[in-house]
């Protein structure tokens, strides 16, 4: 997950729920404004949402190549189970 940074400047932090014994229960996002104490510490990682969506429409786009060695991989290790 990523620290989205709004139009208005807000950040969208991730934020993971988790039992105590580590199982994750739920993951959300929490919203930060630039008088928030935390605001400065998230900030040089933010991306915008324009950058956010190139991100995420590149690794659509290009993971072929990691695609097809992840199938090969997961193909070997159902040949190795049988």
């Amino acid at each position: 997950m990523y620290v989205i940074r709004l139009t208005d400047g807000t950040l969208r932090v991730p934020q993971s729920l988790t039992a105590p014994d580590g199982r994750v229960i739920g993951n959300a996002f929490i919203e930060l404004t630039p008088d928030d104490p935390d605001y400065e510490r998230w900030l040089p990682e933010a991306l915008s949402e324009a950058e956010f969506a190139e991100m995420r429409r590149r690794w659509r786009e290009e993971n072929d190549d990691l695609e097809r060695e992840f199938l090969a991989f997961k193909a070997e290790a159902e040949q190795d189970d049988a």
